[in-house]
């Protein structure tokens, strides 16, 4: 991947990070739910990607 497309990426990640963070802080969602969130949805991430070859 070239070097630009490389940092807009990470730009837009980051952008797109505070803008959630925004909007929930707007919508009254407190930030300890968002962050509790976060992680139980990256855990079901990790656990739906797994290989169930035992």
């Amino acid at each position: 991947m070239p070097l630009p497309h490389f940092l807009i990426l990470i730009l837009v990640v980051i952008l797109a990070g505070g803008l959630t963070v925004w909007a929930a802080s707007a919508a009254g969602v407190p930030l300890f739910a968002l962050g509790l969130l976060a992680l139980v949805a990256a855990a079901i991430a990790h656990l739906t990607m797994r290989d169930h070859r035992s």
